[in-house]
């Protein structure tokens, strides 16, 4: 293994991968920092891009942004109250109020220092994870892989918002659209309708352009054109640093945060902002200062952007160890990987552990980028957050038909572009959810094609799937994690019930 590592390094440690990096990272927090944007779009927008790189080039460069996004949005959540992506939304309740109080570099500082913590500790206990887990998966036959692929599927009851049904729904037409071209084992044609183009598959490239980013930029454009104004410009001036007394005194939270930001990220679907709230509410409950939080507490800081960050790297382990998408960035890096011809698994710790280990040292080094970046290019990024939101989503929009058209050099997947972002726009208005979609249309020719196997391998029999022990284990985990979705989701929709009929007799009786 120290082999490994050391072997990793030496690939990482070259000029074009850490400029990869570096430029990642730039993009993430820029992304980050301005609120409609997100990482999931600025991993999406850039994918087309990485085409034409070398395969560890290209993922660095993704995970440098996955890792710059991550931290980005504290930005905008500490000086102006506004979160730049939904991961950040638990550093607005004490980040703004300290720099309300005029020491916004204070709680900036703890927001970079509490993230780059997490960050680095969550890569570490990637990297010396995943190869462990990656060796027992390697037992994993035909069976086990459709098990997982179903689990991988259950995700969906995790990113469908409230709606569970709408959420199946757009899982259930994912997989539809993954069965569209010629079938490898019959030969035969689905869902083509006559047209060559079709034959060949649907593009993964421009599907995922028109679901994720054109529905975004679109709404975007429709919407308000300028972020309210940067109060605190002038405040940046003052010496209100943070210091090393505040620094040992909030390590204890970081900890925890960042050990809750870990567990929570290796469990696919759970995602970073329910780690930065989790950790929040620890902290308030763990903290002398508990009754403070929400006024500018640097423990209020410090938890959530330790915790949000401690998700990038541990929520690669389901990617890098079974194949299964823990997070839509994660589902958008197999869209890298089978552009590279790779298929994420523990295959690849075998045929390709030089580039494993080289990702995920890749991973420490993006922590410590966006650590560099952050200290010293703070008021470039503030500049950047507040151009004009039209003027940027519309050079975005191009830069989607850019993206797809480079995918093959043929306008059909322009129109392929064009037809997911419409339908999918229209789809998101009447709260329809786009992430299971990608998920369904990612896992729906795994399985698929592990679901065939498994059958040739019983002649046939669906009972394989219950004769087989750490099958039978997988299922019954996706049953669990299947029912506690729909539990959390039902009992979420009874509290806002319950609190709209509150404010309904509040108003009544007013």
């Amino acid at each position: 293994m120290i082999q490994s590592i050391l072997n990793g390094s030496v690939d990482v440690f070259t000029l074009v991968n850490l400029l990869m990096i570096f430029a990642g990272c730039f993009i993430g927090i820029v992304f980050g920092a301005i609120p409609g944007l997100s990482t999931d779009l600025a991993v999406i927008l850039f994918l087309p891009l990485t085409y034409s790189m070398g395969i560890l080039p290209g993922i660095l460069f993704l995970l440098g942004i996955y890792c710059g996004g991550t931290y980005g949005g504290s930005i905008t959540a500490v000086l102006i109250g506004t979160p730049g992506t939904n991961v950040a939304m638990a550093t607005v309740f004490d980040g703004h109020p300290l720099a309300q109080k005029g020491k916004p570099r204070k709680a900036l500082q703890m927001c970079l220092f509490a993230s780059t913590i997490g960050g680095l500790l969550s890569s570490f206990i990637l990297l010396f994870t995943a190869p462990f887990i990656s060796e027992f998966v390697l037992k994993f036959a035909a069976p086990e892989y459709f098990a997982l692929s179903v689990f991988g599927i259950s995700i969906i009851a995790g990113v469908s918002g409230n709606s569970m049904m709408r959420g199946i729904f757009m899982g259930c037409l994912g997989i539809l659209m993954a069965c569209v071209g010629i079938d490898a084992s019959s030969g035969a044609t689905r869902f083509a309708f006559g047209n060559v183009y079709l034959m060949k598959g649907l593009g993964l490239l421009p599907v995922l352009l028109g679901v994720f980013a054109l529905p975004n930029i679109l709404n975007q454009i429709y919407s308000k054109g300028y972020l309210k104004k940067f109060v605190y410009n002038r405040e940046l001036d003052r010496e209100d640093v943070l210091t090393k007394e505040e620094r040992k005194r909030c390590m204890p939270i970081i900890l925890k945060s960042t050990g809750i930001g870990a567990l929570i990220g290796a469990i696919p679907g759970a995602g970073a902002g329910i780690a930065a709230f989790m950790a929040y509410n620890e902290g308030k409950r763990a903290s002398k200062n508990g009754d403070k939080f929400g006024t500018g507490e640097l423990e209020g800081i410090a938890a959530p952007e330790a915790a949000n960050n401690a998700v990038t790297g541990c929520s690669l382990i389901p990617l890098f160890t079974l194949g299964i998408p823990g997070s839509v960035v994660a589902a958008l890096l197999i869209g890298a990987f089978t552009m590279k011809g790779l298929t994420p698994g523990p295959m690849l710790f075998r045929n390709q552990s030089a580039l494993m280990y080289a990702i995920m040292i890749g991973m420490i080094v993006a922590n410590v980028a966006m650590f560099l970046e952050g200290k010293y290019l703070l008021r470039f990024f503030m500049k950047i957050s507040r151009l004009p939101q039209p003027i940027l989503f519309t050079g975005l929009a191009l830069f989607c038909v850019a993206g797809s058209y480079s995918f093959s050099n043929h306008m059909f997947n322009v129109y392929v572009l064009m037809f997911f972002g419409i339908v999918m726009y229209v789809l998101q208005k009447v709260g329809f959810p786009g992430a299971p979609f990608v998920l369904g249309i990612v896992l729906g020719s795994l399985m698929e094609g592990n679901l065939k196997n498994s059958l040739v391998m019983s002649d046939g029999s669906w009972l394989i799937f219950f004769k087989r022990p750490i099958c039978i284990v997988i299922l019954l985990i996706t049953v669990f994690f299947t029912s506690y979705s729909i539990k959390k989701t039902r009992s979420l929709k009874k509290s806002g019930a319950e609190a709209a009929g509150v404010d309904e007799a509040t108003a009544l009786e007013d």
